[in-house]
């Protein structure tokens, strides 16, 4: 496989990751919207509820997902899932009860499970790991497109059609991105990963190894931290936009997309700059790490602009503060890729990893909710936020070193 070949097919991975954002942010874009809530009669910790619905099924498969494609390989597995949660997001136009609406979710999250355990794992197979900091940054970029166009897309399309008419065009147009999929991937990573496993010279990492030093810990609770922010964001922050900040459906999608994808070019710029300083002899892990602890810090000034009671304070640290996470975006998850070894375990690394991002993504719509019921306001939220991401930092800080990476076990 040539180079360009190689470089469209991470390009096709991170539509595929904008494609599985835009069908998990449009929910967010209806929840906002009175038409939506008086359909349904929707309480705020009932809209947690649907918010964090997704994640049930979507958090709790990661491992199992990551052994499929372990197992099966990446290509025809993730074929199979686009079908069916793109078909679950457009049924979402057809239901009449909050239930239907809470089953197709789940059901969203099943089909949604395989996405990043096969992206990464193709990845790890075909991108060298001096490339591999612009890789994922392209590929995770797609986390932040997809919630910064299917915020703005889906407000745009209910105004117009309806939101009925809007899970049904968003589900169903976004199918004709497996026409290149299909032709495009080899379904050889099993193969390439034969071939890498040969190489180790019989050293080989348990995956019960993997939790018995204070690293995994540190990247699950840094993780976890980092992606309550987003998934606040991409699941509340049209309702705190239009209630809080009294604007518009539209003029919360132009500031949804500004901040999204903001972060989504930050990533894929913080992850080339990271691969040309380990390129020229920097240490990888130290480069990685330092990316990844200046995200996290950045983001923390969200509650500058939370506090502040001037609107244009509020928006403009909105765009700086998720824009400036994009720093960590791309060197997180290949900083975890880097400290452990096992290329066999790729899979179900990753599915660890996102494990523990997606577990926000039930606990934050769902916290949120309660929290902004019981005190009235999104302060409460907001200061909890910028915990976490503290506790963030000291997570990589502390615990994600290179002297607690697990050692292979020679044969």
């Amino acid at each position: 496989m040539s180079s360009a070949q190689r470089w469209a097919i991470v390009c096709l991975l991170s539509l595929g990751m904008v494609i599985a954002y835009v069908d998990r942010a449009n929910i967010s874009v209806a929840l906002a919207l009175p038409e939506f809530k008086k359909a349904f009669q929707l309480t705020d910790s009932q809209r947690g509820a649907l918010n964090s619905a997704f994640f049930w099924s979507y958090a709790f498969l990661q491992i199992p997902a990551g052994y499929l494609v372990d197992r099966y390989g990446v290509k025809w597995p993730y074929a199979i899932s686009f079908v069916l949660w793109s078909v679950c997001s457009a049924m979402t136009a057809f239901t009449s009860t909050i239930t239907q609406i809470v089953g197709l979710r789940v059901l969203l999250g099943i089909g949604e499970a395989i996405v990043t355990p096969a992206s990464m794992r193709w990845i790890r197979f075909n991108i060298p790991e001096s490339q591999r900091g612009l890789a994922v940054g392209i590929y995770m970029a797609g986390t932040k497109y997809g919630p910064g166009i299917g915020m703005p897309a889906a407000a745009f399309l209910s105004k117009d059609y309806g939101w009925q008419n809007m899970f049904l065009i968003l589900g169903m147009g976004c199918m004709i991105w497996l026409i290149p999929w299909i032709f495009m991937v080899r379904n050889d990573d099993q193969a390439l990963a034969e071939v890498a496993a040969s190489k180790v010279t019989g050293a080989t990492l348990p995956f019960a190894d993997v939790f018995k030093t204070p690293l995994i810990y540190g990247v699950i609770v840094g993780t976890f931290c980092y992606n309550y922010f987003v998934f606040f964001s991409m699941t509340w922050l049209p309702a705190y936009l239009i209630e809080q900040r009294g604007m518009t459906a539209q003029q919360m999608g132009i500031i949804s997309f500004a901040s999204f994808a903001g972060m989504g070019t930050v990533a894929i710029l913080a992850g080339l700059v990271a691969d040309r300083m380990i390129a020229r002899g920097a240490n990888a892990v130290k480069v990685r790490k330092g990316f990844t602890i200046g995200g996290l810090a950045v983001a923390s000034t969200e509650l500058i602009g939370a506090m502040s009671s001037d609107t244009n304070i509020a928006m403009i640290f909105a765009v700086i503060s998720l824009a400036g996470l994009g720093l960590a975006t791309a060197n997180y998850w290949a900083l975890t890729q880097t400290l452990i070894p096992g290329g066999a375990l790729s899979g179900r690394i990753a599915g660890v990893q996102n494990f523990a991002s997606n577990f926000s993504g039930i606990v934050a719509p769902l916290l949120t909710g309660w929290l902004k019921q019981t005190t009235g306001t999104y302060e409460a939220p907001m200061a909890f936020i910028f915990f976490l991401l503290l506790l963030g930092i000291a997570s990589y800080v502390f615990l994600v070193r290179e002297k607690y990476v697990p050692q292979v076990v020679t044969a």
